[in-house]
């Protein structure tokens, strides 16, 4: 009976069995600098690199706001709101400060 004890005892998936792992099965991926690149599947669980489409499911919608437009950024698009207001007009120099003034007391 103490015999099968200790057998069950060494066998467990829990407190014991975590001091034996010491193999990385995770690596940094490529495409989104994250540690779930699987190194024996080449893989990533996070990103699905290097597949074409990034990995994104509706189930997991804070996930999808964390890495969505707006998070990064933004380098042309942050622009396009104010050229937009503006009809996108191209080729234009602004009128200096003085001439505004000057023809708006006289």
């Amino acid at each position: 009976l103490i015999f099968i004890f200790e057998f069950l005892g060494t066998m467990t998936k829990g407190t014991q069995a975590f001091g034996k792992r010491h193999n990385k099965t995770h690596t940094l991926c490529r495409r989104c600098g994250k540690s779930s690149y699987h190194i024996q599947k080449h893989t990533c669980a996070s990103c699905g690199y290097p597949a074409a489409k990034k990995r994104v499911y509706q189930w997991s919608v804070k996930s999808i706001r964390r890495r969505t437009t707006g998070t990064g950024r933004m380098r042309h698009l942050k622009k396009v709101q104010r050229r937009f207001k503006n009809g996108f007009r191209e080729g234009t120099v602004a009128v200096s400060q003085k001439k505004r003034t000057q023809t708006a007391a006289a």
